[in-house]
């Protein structure tokens, strides 16, 4: 048995999710063809393949270290990356544990395929780049914008004479023209960015992408051109290639760096200004002198944004059960409702101790997700989930059978009346044309039917052992960041509520994560974001609900 794992991808959130049900089905039909066995299908959405740092990707790496699978099938090598190293690299490990890498468009993969394959492909995503930097600078230097929608402006859609878009056309909106006024005024004056974004939420003025304003989003970057405070298009003037962006070897992430100010394109947009010269000179001389206040010279002289900010437990899954908010560290051991501590949106003003919470929802994990009666409730919603996809499957089935019952049946009468005597070309057209069809219902039938999950009894028990394991794990500094990125993967997010004089803590347990944790394999095919698993503890005194 060839046990065999399906990658598929697609780059951006422009393009559809059916991209990865296309790419999918074809490799099923190739591996039914082979009489391979699918065991797993990875995927990732939205996310560019020069990034290595891809869950879908790492998980079914983590499957070949573990010996679960002996080929990896794909629709073409670009889908598992772009990146000439990191395919390098990627080849290398799948090979060191034996694992064969096939695709449809370049067949088996080997080491000619990963050297010319991978520069074609990183030679494209640098010529995609040059064109699209190009063909940008040319339409800043005809006074259009460079892309990206400035507050203060609208989005002018015209047509050229071809009949194609006019890209770049923008025009002052009136209504936020005012308030980029306001704002320049109030902090020329003596506010704060702060004290100007409380005001502007406090009058229900939408911010930008009609969110609420941030004292960040006024007081930006003076050096980068950020913020509102620094964009020179309020005074008529659009400089555009003041950043450059390149992508971390490490996270996959883009990372900005400055531009020297002689490649920067600057256009004079006189029909775009809002603000006068008198007021712009009085906001950048305010800036200038809080610039030069010791407490400012001391931070800067810290270089505090060269400090790698460390990554906890709950990072980004904590959210206010009174405003539906993030959670932001107060502090080095203390996280507190975002909006209630910087936009004063929300009333729940009280911090709580970070190590606490951490302990908290670490119990939760344990001992209270994964209680008899909460695993009722898992294994319900599971087969709820599982019938659900599975109900669809069978129901495409059934519709390929009763087609292919037709068109053998149509075939039938074809092959009875060319053995009576009948010749005719038509006859012949219609022959080929059902035996095509034909043969395209036999191969997608070809492909086994999904198989019954069955979850082990000791689910339970299993689970919390694993979880346990984990929790020890986090001791040992060689091996803390995995157990990290492990733990984090089982929580969809925690929910704290402030009950009186109680803290009640909601936990969404990811569904698909935790059955593969408890026993591996066991969520294939499942949505892990169709079903949730939640539990909840209140610190004193303690209280479970489900």
């Amino acid at each position: 048995m060839t046990r065999t794992a399906i990658y598929a991808r697609f780059s951006t959130a422009m393009q559809s999710e059916r991209s990865i049900e296309d790419q999918a089905r074809l490799c099923i039909e190739r591996a039914a063809r082979e009489g391979w066995t699918i065991t797993e299908t990875y995927s990732d959405m939205a996310i560019s393949g020069a990034s290595m740092h891809r869950p879908g990707l790492q998980s079914l790496v983590t499957a070949a270290e573990k010996g679960q699978i002996d080929v990896v099938l794909a629709e073409a090598l670009d889908r598992m990356s772009r990146d000439q190293a990191d395919i390098a690299t990627l080849f290398k490990r799948l090979t060191f544990h034996g694992v064969r890498v096939i695709t449809l468009a370049e067949g088996e993969i080997s080491e000619l395929h990963v050297g010319l394959k991978g520069t074609m492909n990183q030679l494209f995503l640098k010529d995609l780049a040059a064109k699209t930097h190009r063909g940008l600078r040319g339409r800043v230097e005809a006074g259009r914008s460079g892309g990206g929608n400035a507050y203060g402006y609208n989005v002018v859609r015209n047509v050229n004479e071809a009949g194609e878009p006019e890209r770049g056309e923008r025009s002052i909106n009136p209504e936020e023209a005012g308030i980029v006024r306001r704002i320049f005024v109030e902090f020329a004056s003596g506010k704060s960015p702060k004290a100007i974004a409380h005001g502007l939420n406090a009058d229900h003025v939408p911010g930008p992408r009609g969110k609420l304003w941030r004292d960040t989003a006024i007081r930006g970057h003076r050096q980068r051109g950020t913020g509102i405070l620094n964009n020179e298009l309020y005074i008529g003037r659009l400089v555009w290639n003041r950043l450059r962006y390149v992508k971390d070897p490490e996270t996959g992430k883009r990372v900005s760096r400055s531009n020297p100010r002689e490649e920067w394109i600057i256009t004079d947009v006189p029909h775009l200004r809002i603000i006068d010269s008198e007021l712009w000179d009085n906001a950048k001389a305010r800036q200038e002198a809080i610039d030069a206040t010791p407490a400012v010279k001391g931070i800067k002289a810290s270089r505090f944004w060269e400090k790698k900010r460390k990554k906890h437990l709950l990072t980004g899954l904590l959210t206010c059960g009174a405003c539906g908010g993030g959670f932001a560290s107060i502090g080095r051991d203390y996280v507190a409702c975002s909006n209630a501590r910087k936009l004063r949106t929300c009333d729940e003003t009280q911090s709580l101790k970070r190590d606490v919470l951490e302990s908290a929802i670490l119990d939760l994990l344990k001992q209270r997700l994964m209680e008899p009666e909460a695993v009722a409730a898992f294994i319900d919603a599971f087969t709820r989930s599982t019938n659900q996809a599975r109900a669809g499957q069978d129901r495409a089935r059934r519709d390929l059978e009763r087609d292919l019952d037709r068109v053998t049946g149509k075939l039938r009468g074809l092959y009875d009346a060319i053995a009576d005597g009948m010749r005719t070309p038509g006859l012949l057209a219609q022959l080929e044309d059902l035996e095509a069809q034909k043969a395209k219902l036999d191969a997608k039938l070809a492909s086994p039917a999904p198989e019954p999950v069955r979850l082990h009894p000791n689910l339970s028990a299993l689970y919390k052992r694993k979880v346990e394991d984990l929790t020890a794990s986090l001791a040992e500094p060689s091996i803390r960041q995995q157990a990290l990125d492990t733990i984090r993967r089982l929580i969809s997010q925690v929910v704290v509520h402030h009950d009186d004089e109680q803290i009640v803590l909601e936990l969404e347990g990811a569904l698909t994560a935790m059955v593969h944790t408890a026993q591996a394999g066991a969520g294939y095919g499942i949505d892990g974001c169709s079903v949730k698993v939640v539990a909840g503890a209140g610190f004193e005194p303690a209280t479970f609900r489900l």
